[in-house]
């Protein structure tokens, strides 16, 4: 994810990348399970020790999705998509789809259906919340979206995102605002912004310290945003609460900028993990089974609320660390045996670069 060679690929972009999926892995962690139902603790006891605890545990799933569309569009408007790079995300995707929904139908967690094959061998089904579905969508768009992007002025690409951060953003964080949203249309508004940084260097955004004390205040603001809503008594997420809202927003492009600025020399090992954390998204949200599996099954966030609060950070911490580092070595035993032995053959055979040349 991303569309860079792992060679390629700096260690600050790529701890960021891990540090972003961690925090959705804990995003998940509580809105997945049961913890924030009708029934669950965070709701019938919101301003507990524990609750407030987990409510900003889990508090930056969407600012990760941003952080990570923010990576891919800084490479990509400068990059291609090639069949290679299709063929690539298409086998990690189904892959794991088919190899979890046949683990989880010989343990009795899924059912054998028409509709659930329809679903299963479908390439998307939706563009609605499926992040894999609408990622897949957008990724096919990025062609267009450079042939656009480079045939802009850069006043004129600074104008769209004002014109759609207003829409999507600042008009789409006002209670009782509605707006329709689509996150294949939203990915394109990251995309924009991150093409922005990439194609048109300037030097407020080389200040690290503008961009730290932006991603410090944001970060404090959103915070505040969540007790303000534990006071008020109900939409306690409401300005983080999906990727268009603001503070998803600003903490995602700030902190962002801030880590472009960072300088990591290469690590292998950082640079691996950063590899597979698409992978990690693609295992342990592959589906509603898993999540009933992981959340409810495994873990029983639920069961373990009562802990003292101690015992509830070292839980939680825990067992996303547990979940992160599980799935990256799942991916990597992928990748060894089964992605590189496939990409030395496919790079072998002549017809597939003569493909590409015929769709370039």
């Amino acid at each position: 994810m991303g569309g860079v060679k792992l060679k390629q690929r700096s260690s600050n972009f790529e701890l960021y990348r891990i540090l972003c999926m961690m925090v959705i892995v804990a995003h998940h962690f509580v809105v997945n399970s049961g913890l924030t139902s009708d029934i669950g603790p965070l709701t019938t006891n919101p301003t507990s020790t524990n609750s407030i605890f987990l409510w900003l545990f889990g508090m930056w799933g969407k600012t990760g999705i941003n952080c990570f569309l923010l990576i891919t569009g800084y490479f990509m408007c400068k990059s291609q998509i090639t069949i290679r790079k299709f063929i690539k995300l298409m086998l990690w995707i189904y892959l794991y789809r088919i190899v979890i929904y046949v683990a989880f139908l010989v343990s009795g967690y899924e059912t054998l259906s028409a509709v659930r094959m329809v679903k299963l061998l479908m390439p998307v089904w939706g563009f609605n919340a499926n992040f894999t579905s609408c990622f897949i969508g957008f990724w096919l768009t990025i062609p267009f979206w450079n042939i656009l992007i480079h045939n802009m002025t850069r006043k004129q690409h600074l104008l769209l995102i004002t014109l759609l951060v207003g829409m999507y953003s600042f008009l789409g964080s006002i209670p009782k605002f509605d707006i329709t949203f689509n996150y294949v249309t939203w990915f394109g508004v990251i995309y924009l912004i991150a093409s922005y940084i990439r194609i048109y260097p300037s030097p407020y955004f080389e200040n690290k310290l503008l961009w730290s004390m932006i991603t410090i205040a944001s970060i404090i603001l959103s915070i505040l945003s969540v007790f303000a809503f534990l006071y008020i008594g109900k939409g306690y997420y409401f300005f983080v609460s999906d990727s268009n809202k603001i503070f998803a927003l600003v903490v995602a492009v700030s902190s962002f900028i801030c880590i472009k600025n960072i300088h990591i020399p290469y690590n292998g090992i950082i640079n691996a993990i950063g590899g597979s954390t698409f992978g990690v998204l693609l295992i342990h949200a592959n589906s509603d089974a898993m999540r009933t599996w992981l959340w409810k099954d495994v873990l029983n966030c639920v069961g373990h609320y009562n802990l003292t609060l101690l015992q509830l950070i070292g839980f939680s911490i825990g067992g996303v660390l547990t979940i992160f580092f599980s799935c990256i070595l799942i991916d990597r035993i992928r990748i060894k045996l089964l992605e590189e032995p496939f990409f030395k053959w496919y790079d072998k055979k002549p017809r597939f670069s003569k493909l590409q040349s015929c769709l370039s």
